[in-house]
């Protein structure tokens, strides 16, 4: 009998198509790829363990947590929690900064790797290549103190750097670290320095995937090396480009809070207060556990709205998206 051919000598039927499909062919694939399964097993439970499980515990932000009646021991009062923190004359200032620094940090270090990834693709002397790509990429390896100590020393008006610089074009000694107004150009010069040779990475990565025809097309039409990048380059990244963009936007409201934290001071703290730093205050200092869980839940919402409204707006443009 024919392969594919039923007993009656006509084509499977999509039933029987959807019964190889069922649990028999699961299995089948089990029995024959179980290696590929067991290598998937480690970063599931890794997930299931460290991520799905906790979220769990995220019902005290709607109880008053007490450490002896335990997470689902304690009293539901609703949104409680939420209503106070709304309801807090910090509430739209925290918001406010917490948005405005994601927002630059996302408008400002989202073009700089594509600009050097194009940069260094079109070097054809190799060496002066790695090295410019170490040099870019080994900062993305410090650690956030070590930046952040780094960056302190450089801008002390008595020790660093930029005071001298800034004095000796008549400007005198500035303390940017006292400025609140500084404070975000700071935060993400010091973030972009930090992690656009790892970003770059990524898009060097989406070059070299693209083909080579093109390349000789272009050459072929007569292209100088812009024309190469303006139409070949970029639209050969694009789609790496706005799923980038789409995890960046995504995670605007989940900004880091060490460099935050580590910059902050008494003087800059009216920009410098966001939502990870004011949770860290609430829920760690001040053991107001329920209330810090609500604010990082309110967090959580606003970032998930910003991914699949981002998400959704990026692939009726592009066509491409993340899902």
């Amino acid at each position: 009998m024919p392969v594919g051919v039923g007993a009656a000598g006509a084509a499977p039927t999509l039933r029987d198509r959807d019964k190889q499909r069922g649990w028999p062919g699961a299995r089948r694939s089990l029995q024959r790829h179980w290696q590929l399964y067991l290598l998937m097993l480690a970063p599931l439970l890794y997930f299931v363990v460290f991520k799905y499980v906790p979220m769990t515990n995220a019902v005290i932000a709607f109880k008053d947590y007490n450490v002896v009646d335990g997470v689902w021991g304690s009293d539901w009062v609703g949104l409680k929690h939420f209503e106070r923190f709304f309801s807090n004359p910090i509430f739209w200032p925290v918001l406010r900064n917490t948005f405005l620094l994601s927002a630059y940090v996302v408008l400002a270090s989202f073009p700089v790797p594509i600009v050097l990834a194009l940069a260094l693709n079109e070097v054809r002397l190799r060496f002066f290549k790695n090295t410019v790509q170490m040099v870019t990429y080994a900062p993305y390896f410090i650690s956030t103190v070590v930046v952040v100590s780094m960056t302190i020393l450089f801008l002390s008006p008595r020790l660093g750097l930029a005071g001298d610089v800034t004095q000796f074009f008549g400007l005198g000694r500035i303390d940017f670290l006292s400025d609140p107004n500084y404070f975000r150009h700071i935060y993400v010069a010091s973030d972009i320095w930090q992690t656009m040779g790892y970003s770059a990475v990524i898009y060097i990565a989406a070059l070299a995937g693209i083909d080579p025809a093109l390349y000789e097309a272009a050459r072929v039409d007569g292209a100088n090396r812009w024309q190469k990048i303006v139409n070949v380059d970029i639209p050969g990244i694009m789609p790496t480009a706005m799923i980038i963009l789409v995890l960046g936007v995504g995670n605007v409201m989940a900004i880091g809070f060490e460099k935050a934290y580590l910059f902050q001071n008494t003087l800059n703290i009216s920009q410098s207060e966001i939502i990870p730093t004011y949770t860290y205050k609430v829920g760690l200092l001040s053991a107001e556990f329920s209330q810090a869980s609500a604010i990082g839940l309110f967090n959580g919402v606003i970032n998930l709205v910003l991914l699949l409204g981002v998400n959704a707006l990026v692939k009726r443009l592009t066509g491409s998206g993340l899902w």
